[in-house]
């Protein structure tokens, strides 16, 4: 664990309740305007895939934006309008429900076998062979994901300008070039975990 991500708080309440998809899929109609209505982002990476993505990490990151420690000035008018915890679970839960999009925008593929490496070397032990990542310690799942968007997340990770990731991945990355950073993130854009079809997310 680490600071910021201390199990109190709003995050918390939302993980101990029960979502109610019918409720949260009132309450995404504003999120689809962005994430769009099957929750697939967009693949130029102004948005990110969140159907199929871990329900511990949708809150997590929710409620980090709520609380200031993630900066998001795009998205922090809308996160602020849920009203408590229990509409954090119920969003997440319509989520959990959405089908599994397939397109995501991937890289270039020039350099896959660098990214590769890497990716095994530093990556695998917290996101997963097949980028499935882990729901109980709050790690991202990367399969299908975008990869301008993760790209861009990286790379604020390494400026420090998000402010919420792992220390542990902050040390690890801060070493790589950009060149580098395209590299595992054009890798990590093509990964494929055939349980999160059947997993729904969860």
């Amino acid at each position: 664990d680490y600071k910021g991500n201390e199990m109190e708080g709003e995050k918390v309440e939302a993980l101990d309740l029960t979502g109610d998809a019918a409720r949260g899929e009132e309450a995404y109609e504003v999120c689809g305007a962005c994430h769009l209505p099957n929750g697939a982002g967009r693949p130029d990476g102004t948005f990110p895939q969140l159907a199929g993505q871990h329900s511990t990490v949708l809150i997590k990151q929710i409620a980090d934006i709520r609380a200031g420690r993630r900066d998001n000035p795009i998205m922090y008018p809308f996160a602020i309008t849920l009203t408590d915890p229990q509409e954090l679970a119920d969003v997440t839960a319509y989520l959990q429900t959405l089908p599994i999009p397939t397109g995501n925008g991937q890289g270039p593929g020039t350099d896959l076998a660098t990214g590769e490496r890497l990716y095994k070397r530093d990556c695998v032990q917290c996101h997963g062979e097949q980028g499935e990542g882990n729901q109980e310690k709050f790690y991202p799942v990367l399969a299908g994901q975008h990869y301008e968007y993760m790209l861009r997340q990286i790379r604020d990770i390494t400026s420090l300008r998000r402010r919420n990731a792992n220390p542990d991945m902050v040390k690890v990355v801060k070493q790589y070039t950009d060149e580098e950073l395209q590299a595992v993130v054009d890798y990590m854009s093509r990964l494929h975990w055939p349980e999160r079809s059947k997993k729904q997310g969860s």
